[in-house]
């Protein structure tokens, strides 16, 4: 077991065990600039893990809200971005940032970090296993680096462009397509009374026409359930680039289709990833069932 001690600021301190497990998966990488971009991606991620794993205060408050009285930040999503970010800026300062609770920079050098330092908060602050750290790398525009670790899972998943998306050092696939009937789907809902009222009313005219539905509190991790096979698609309206930067890379390597209302990427409208089977289904009848905005009856 590592020996760590966590400071609120660097995380806990690494060991040759860790750095050896993470220089390993990041090694099977063949483009030396994105095998960095990886490798320091798993390693802010796993050092972030631990701190929000260890360093949980057992009177865990909300620390500031945002969309909504239930749309909350804890200190520890604040502690996480800030480890992250100075772990990334001390190896590389020329990037970019872009991060869920305030992190932003231009950066120089045509990469930019998207950070979720906590997806899934309320679960995390609840006592739910169903939270991630996530960190995607854009190059010039385009993800190209991508990192979902999940403590309570004892999972790490990553992606890299072209080179396939893999679960703890293993290769994984999105399942083969079933007939939407027969279909597990995910999905999550907003802050925002309005907006969830009319997502509601979208999963109850849905769930007649699948398997069944599921709502984790985490897209980064249901972004990578449909990579990994547990889940046959997901769904959200409302999503940031943090929520989604790194998971919709691992289904995308990983098998699955990604995208927005029809002809477009995913976005704040609308995501959507599945198997591509059950893509070419799911998302017109989103489309039909109106997932991407809060009003019934609007034809945009």
């Amino acid at each position: 077991m590592t020996d760590a001690r966590t400071d609120p600021e660097t995380g806990p301190e690494t060991d040759a065990v860790a750095d050896t497990a993470t220089d390993t998966v990041a090694d099977t990488v063949a483009d030396p600039f994105r095998r960095e971009l990886l490798g320091l991606a798993l390693e802010a991620a796993r050092r972030a893990g631990a701190l929000l794993s260890e360093g949980r205060p057992a009177d865990l408050g909300v620390a500031a809200t945002k969309s909504s009285p239930v749309d909350v930040v804890t200190e520890m999503d604040l502690a996480s971005e800030r480890l992250i970010t100075g772990f990334l800026s001390d190896h590389r300062p020329e990037d970019g940032f872009l991060g869920e609770e305030g992190a932003s920079a231009e950066g120089s050098s045509g990469v930019r970090w998207v950070i979720d330092p906590i997806d899934g908060t309320v679960n995390y602050l609840y006592g739910q296993p169903a939270w991630a750290v996530s960190i995607a790398a854009e190059h010039r525009g385009e993800t190209v680096v991508g990192v979902v670790h999940v403590p309570p899972r004892g999972e790490t998943y990553h992606a890299v462009l072209g080179e396939g998306a893999w679960r703890n050092g293993e290769r994984v696939r999105c399942r083969p397509s079933p007939p939407l009937e027969q279909a597990l789907i995910g999905t999550g809902f907003n802050y925002v009374a309005e907006r969830r009222t009319a997502q509601a009313e979208v999963a109850r005219r849905l769930l007649p026409r699948v398997r069944d539905i599921r709502r984790s509190g985490s897209a980064a991790i249901d972004l990578c359930d449909v990579g990994g096979g547990r889940l046959d698609g997901f769904y959200e309206r409302g999503l940031h680039p943090w929520d989604v930067a790194a998971g919709d890379l691992v289904a995308r390597e990983a098998g699955a289709l990604t995208g927005g209302r029809p002809g477009s990427p995913p976005d704040g409208e609308l995501t959507v990833a599945a198997s591509p089977g059950v893509f070419g289904v799911l998302r017109p009848l989103l489309e039909e069932l109106g997932a991407w905005h809060d009003g019934h009856g609007r034809r945009d």
